[in-house]
């Protein structure tokens, strides 16, 4: 596409199917996440450890990865991912936890 001014213009014109905005802004991704259900619950595993679970994530497995390391990190624990795809973080982290998710955008359930 030509304006007059001698340069060629082209434009990518990618629309989000939630939202009809440009994906470039990536408002749809928030706006998936902010519709998703997160429980936390606490799991007692051997030894009576505490093991602080997250389910209810309806993300790719990459992002579930992204995602896992973002928490271990803000929370300063080690944990994993199960194969059910439910993060699973060592000790009882459910006030912080339910913070950190909130900031990252979804919504959690009480």
């Amino acid at each position: 596409m030509s304006f007059g001014d001698g340069h060629m213009y082209v434009t990518k014109d990618t629309r989000s199917n939630i939202t009809g905005l440009p994906d470039d802004l990536g408002i749809g991704d928030d706006l998936t996440r902010s519709q998703q259900r997160v429980s936390i619950h606490v799991d007692t595993r051997r030894y009576g450890k505490p093991m602080t679970v997250v389910e209810g994530l309806d993300l790719p497995r990459g992002e579930l990865e992204s995602l896992a390391s973002t928490l271990k990190r803000r929370l300063a624990v080690g944990g994993t991912i199960s194969d059910a795809g439910t993060i699973e973080l060592q000790g009882e982290h459910s006030d912080r936890l339910e913070a950190a998710l909130r900031e990252e955008g979804f919504d959690v359930l009480t």
